[in-house]
């Protein structure tokens, strides 16, 4: 191995890695979760099929970074950045896009994500931008063309801290149950946390995916850190 591979051999030992996958095509995410294993500073992936099970998963493990599909079914990309940057803060997220022309993009970075990596991507970039995001560098360039940049006036800044707002629509009983299930506590810790029982915190939960017009609870979550 030339002098590439001992800089990469020398990188690698820093600290080691630890990525949450978030891909709804099987095949897709099982050659990448294989193509990662193999380095050796990666020492674990997980993986998740969509919103719910990664807010769970990186609440639980605390990866250093997801690696988000933006297409990724009933899933609001920005939205999901936000409640990664808000209740996971260590954890960077990076995107997975097929083309680096996407307003979804735009919107993700200026929420706080550190970057985005084209399915398509060389191996060797792929694997350098998520070491650099676990150093805590934004990689937007050069992979990001000059005109992204130029049409996204402070994309590499930090965002603003946001508060967010809840519907004004939901009784106080309604956002306490939201609030704690945006902080990662299942039902049971929900109703124990307020003296309900679990039941009474299901029968919440669906008046407020009813109020909220949404079908789950990641959806109400995500819904609840929108500004309104």
């Amino acid at each position: 191995m030339g002098s590439a591979g001992h800089r990469i051999d020398r990188e690698i030992h820093v600290r080691p890695i630890r990525l949450l996958l978030v891909e709804a095509q099987r095949l897709f995410r099982q050659s990448l979760r294989l193509l990662l294993e193999r380095e050796q500073d990666v020492t674990s992936v997980l993986e998740a099929t969509d919103g719910h099970e990664a807010y769970q998963l990186a609440l639980e493990h605390q990866p250093d970074v997801v690696l988000l599909d933006v297409d990724l079914p009933n899933l609001e990309v920005e939205s999901f950045t936000k409640l990664i940057r808000q209740f996971v803060p260590d954890t960077r997220t990076l995107l997975l896009a097929r083309y680096d022309e996407d307003s979804r993009i735009v919107a993700a970075v200026q929420a706080g994500a550190f970057g985005y990596i084209l399915k398509d991507t060389d191996q060797a970039d792929f694997l350098r931008i998520i070491r650099a995001a676990v150093r805590g560098e934004r990689v937007l360039a050069p992979l990001i063309p000059d005109h992204f940049l130029r049409t996204v006036p402070g994309a590499i800044r930090q965002p603003h801290e946001e508060h967010p707002t809840l519907p004004f629509s939901l009784t106080d009983r309604e956002r306490e149950i939201l609030v704690c299930a945006a902080a990662g506590r299942s039902n049971k810790e929900i109703a124990d946390q307020l003296c309900v029982s679990v039941e009474t915190v299901k029968t919440h939960l669906h008046h407020i995916y009813q109020k909220l017009s949404v079908g789950s609870r990641v959806e109400a979550i995500l819904t609840y850190l929108k500004p309104h």
